[in-house]
């Protein structure tokens, strides 16, 4: 007898891969991005002597 269920295997998603609204992937890139952010405050603060907001000359 020949067994005549079959079973959908779907791809997995690209973890990766860039996508609009509140998926996974969306909210990945947005982690990475603020943590890159938050090193560049760090880094200009570090090397200028000055807050980043002074830096810029906001204050």
């Amino acid at each position: 007898m020949i067994n005549a269920t079959r079973t959908m295997t779907s791809l997995p998603e690209d973890r990766n891969g860039w996508r609009w609204g509140f998926t996974p992937q969306a909210e990945i890139w947005n982690g990475r991005l603020a943590m890159i952010g938050f090193l560049a405050a760090a880094l200009i603060e570090l090397f200028s002597g000055q807050g980043f907001l002074h830096f810029w000359g906001i204050l």
